[in-house]
């Protein structure tokens, strides 16, 4: 029997008072491995960082269930690749959760960045600096940080961006293999076909969820519609959720952003 890991209740996350996320409920299970697709801006790496507690809600809530540890991993682009450290050193961060910036480094710790280095094929490459790496090695340098850490939930940003093919295949097995492990694993991903071949769940987001279920259903042409219908709209700048039930059901104006109560009357597709 699935326990929750992760809870949303009618959560509502954003920047400047301004949505990203409309009126999320719902539920990953733990042990789960779930993908969240969507157009850029429809809300994915919002989501990841309310999550991890980066944003913290406008509106509802995030329940970790199990008071689980989260590994989380930003999108490359977030990462200061001037700055001057090895790989050793940006492995090791994944150590600070469990031993503090100031903690000792002890050699059980040297032990667990071999291991993780050795698993994500950069054996040897421990004193490199990162600014050295190609993308694909630096994604796998990222990824060893997210194995030392021993996580029980998760989050990758667009792990797979401007990688090469190899690196995308060996990051799929590693994420696969925390999958067996029973973590709880959420990967904002934008190759739909990557997502059918590898991914049991997705969560489809347009600012709002779309579908979220088992992966054939969740990414079914008709999901896929909406979703862009939803994100056309939006681009807009229409200020409305719609209704889940009924497509062409009179749009709910919400005045969020506006200083103003918004209403929660009604569903909402979230």
């Amino acid at each position: 029997m699935t326990q929750p890991c992760l809870i949303f209740r009618d959560l509502t996350l954003g920047y400047n008072r301004h949505p990203a996320v409309h009126h999320l409920s719902g539920t990953v299970d733990a042990g789960s491995l779930t993908a969240v697709v969507g157009a850029n801006g429809s809300g994915k790496s919002t989501l990841m960082k309310g999550i991890v507690g980066v944003l913290k809600p406008m509106d509802g809530e995030i329940v970790n269930a199990r008071g689980a540890r989260i590994a989380y991993l930003p999108q490359q682009s977030e990462l200061d690749r001037s700055f001057p450290a090895r790989v050793l050193d940006l492995v090791s961060l994944g150590l600070w959760p469990r031993r503090g910036l100031l903690g000792r480094y002890r050699p059980e710790d040297r032990e667990a960045v071999a291991r993780a280095l050795m698993a994500v094929g950069l054996e040897g490459f421990d004193k490199r600096p990162i600014d050295t790496l190609s993308g694909g090695q630096l994604q796998r340098a990222l990824f060893a940080r997210v194995l030392v850490q021993d996580a029980e939930i998760i989050l990758l940003d667009e792990p797979f961006n401007a990688i090469d093919a190899k690196t995308v295949v060996d990051l799929v097995a590693l994420i696969k293999r925390w999958h067996g492990e029973k973590r709880t694993i959420m990967v904002v991903v934008h190759d739909i076909n990557l997502v059918r071949e590898h991914f049991p769940q997705t969560l489809l987001l347009a600012r709002q969820k779309v579908a979220w279920g088992d992966t054939r259903e969740a990414l079914k042409p008709e999901n896929l519609l909406r979703a862009r219908r939803f994100d056309e709209a939006w681009h807009e700048d229409a200020p409305w959720c719609e209704p889940e039930e009924h497509d062409d059901a009179e749009a709910a104006v919400h005045h969020h952003g506006r200083g103003d109560e918004h209403s929660h009357s009604g569903s909402h597709a979230a």
